[in-house]
């Protein structure tokens, strides 16, 4: 009995690793042909390198990304790394995609990435799950670390993800930031890396710093992702402790990440997904 054969790939590749990772990883797995929509001044020119043809675009330019999409003849998408946030607010979107804003109540990544979405699938173009040929690097639950939380960091890490399951439910962001039972930072519209940066001018060192997909999490976009960035960003804030769900977190260079964690004394813990710990206190 044969496989079925695999489809073309279309990529909206973002700014980070993760393109490259899924452009890999998608070669790797026998996809025949693979076609990037990338954005200037955003998108790592390497994806030139690891797909068939690329597309150019400015932040903002809807049209051009369906029409795009739509002549490359590809009908599966995946949407790979994120755009710098303040970006949205500084670049002249298309009349696509100022159709596209006009027509939400709220916007945030859920709404405007579901708008897209549904764009893409009335040209005939179904938006996959982010995680589409990245199984490998979403780690199950356990201690991917040498170093292993010590109590009262298992208890940070039980409130921070109540509190980001909480936060995620109101969709404004993905990650908390606890040290010693005070939540010192909330992750908004600035991003996961500014986030962190702030909670270590607020408490100093010893953080211990939490991502979580809110529950019912459309796994086609915005899914949480951790990679060497992170860790220099983690490193620089002098967090002690990072934790993310099983399942629901990408780790780009998996290898690396959790070396470059084990040099600077990170703990890094992998929680099942859906259940909060109950953390030991004492």
């Amino acid at each position: 009995m044969h496989e079925p054969r695999l489809e073309p790939l279309g990529i909206i590749a973002g700014k980070g690793a993760y393109p490259r990772v899924l452009a890999t990883s998608a070669r790797e797995e026998g996809v025949p042909r693979l076609f990037a929509v990338a954005f200037k001044k955003e998108t790592d020119r390497i994806i030139e390198e690891l797909v068939d043809d690329v597309k150019w675009l400015a932040v903002g330019q809807l049209n051009g990304l369906l029409d795009a999409f739509a002549e490359s003849g590809v009908k599966q998408v995946v949407m790979a790394g994120q755009i710098t946030p303040t970006h949205l607010f500084r670049v002249r979107p298309d009349r696509g995609m100022l159709e596209l804003l006009a027509g939400l109540k709220e916007r945030n990544a859920h709404t405007i990435f579901g708008a897209v979405g549904e764009k893409l699938r009335e040209r005939g173009i179904e938006l996959k799950p982010a995680s589409l040929f990245m199984q490998a690097a979403m780690p199950e639950a356990g201690i991917l670390s040498r170093r292993s939380p010590v109590a009262s960091e298992e208890a940070d890490i039980a409130l921070g993800i109540r509190v980001a399951q909480t936060v995620g439910e109101l969709d404004i962001g993905q990650t908390v930031i606890v040290k010693e039972g005070t939540v010192v930072a909330v992750e908004a519209f600035e991003g996961t890396d500014a986030a962190i940066t702030r909670a270590g001018k607020l408490a100093g060192a010893s953080t211990v710093v939490v991502k979580a997909a809110k529950p019912g999490h459309d796994m086609r976009f915005d899914i949480p992702v951790v990679g060497k960035r992170t860790l220099k960003r983690l490193k620089k804030a002098k967090a002690s402790v990072l934790a993310v769900e099983a399942g629901r977190c990408i780790f780009l260079d998996r290898e690396a990440v959790v070396a470059q964690a084990d040099r600077q004394g990170l703990c890094l813990v992998v929680l099942p997904a859906g259940r909060p710990p109950e953390g030991r206190t004492g």
